[in-house]
């Protein structure tokens, strides 16, 4: 129960990644924010899965590609909980497709869910953050930001630009107390990978030297980690979790 006494706001968090890692959470004694937008039922399992274990949740509609309603994410839990000390950027979209065949509409969709919120999110977190000197601030990336992976330079794009904005906040609130770190994802099983196309999973699974793909649960607990104590003297840091995929 490390995280007894703890706030937590995962986006995302109706399905796959940010389902484990809310569970994982709400699991270890935090009180939870269940992000979603579409997946109202979904949310609501994963509020009712972290009561019947005995902790605390709630879930809360957003989309986060809009920034008012992230401001709104980020104030619920102060207003109704009384404070924010965890946040998980974990929202995210795909829209694969060569560039030849990227619309503009498909870009922006997701530069604005899986980038801005970051931004969006973090923003509003860090002014409470920073004024109880405290904070953890977690963005769930993917390995495509790191190695590139064709057919997803939106996708890339916006994972690339987590990391970058990942080692930039670190730098900036480090002086408060506030942790920044980044999670970049390998070939996990989630809804996210189902809308890759066949072949390019064929071809990632193969680049695996664990020889498997990774379960939700497996990241879950990594992401609990630089959540907690433990992990006060880690920022700024870029955690790979695939497999051994993008080892050099």
């Amino acid at each position: 129960m490390q995280f007894e006494d703890k706030i937590a706001v995962v986006t995302g968090a109706s399905r796959g990644i940010g389902r484990a890692v809310a569970l994982e959470l709400g699991r270890q004694g935090a009180s939870v924010v269940v992000n979603f937008n579409h997946s109202a039922a979904a949310a609501e399992e994963v509020v009712k899965a972290i009561q019947e274990a005995g902790g605390q949740a709630v879930p809360f509609q957003a989309d986060v590609s809009d920034f008012s309603q992230c401001e709104a994410l980020i104030k619920f839990p102060i207003q109704h909980f009384g404070g924010l000390h965890i946040l998980i950027n974990n929202a995210g979209i795909t829209r694969d497709g060569l560039i030849m065949i990227a619309s503009e509409r498909d870009w922006d969709e997701v530069i604005d869910t899986n980038l801005k919120s970051t931004f969006a999110c973090s923003k509003a977190a860090v002014r409470h953050m920073m004024r109880k000197r405290y904070g953890r601030i977690i963005n769930i990336t993917s390995v495509s930001g790191v190695i590139g992976n064709a057919g997803q330079t939106s996708y890339s794009a916006s994972k690339a630009g987590q990391i970058g904005f990942t080692k930039a906040l670190a730098r900036e609130v480090a002086p408060r107390n506030i942790t920044v770190n980044a999670v970049a994802a390998g070939y996990f099983e989630t809804e996210i990978w189902e809308g890759v196309p066949e072949d390019i999973r064929e071809g990632l699974a193969g680049l695996i030297p664990l020889g498997r793909k990774g379960e939700p649960e497996e990241l879950a607990r990594v992401v609990a980690f630089l959540a907690s104590d433990d992990a006060a003297y880690i920022t700024g840091h870029v955690l790979t979790v695939d497999g051994g995929m993008t080892m050099s």
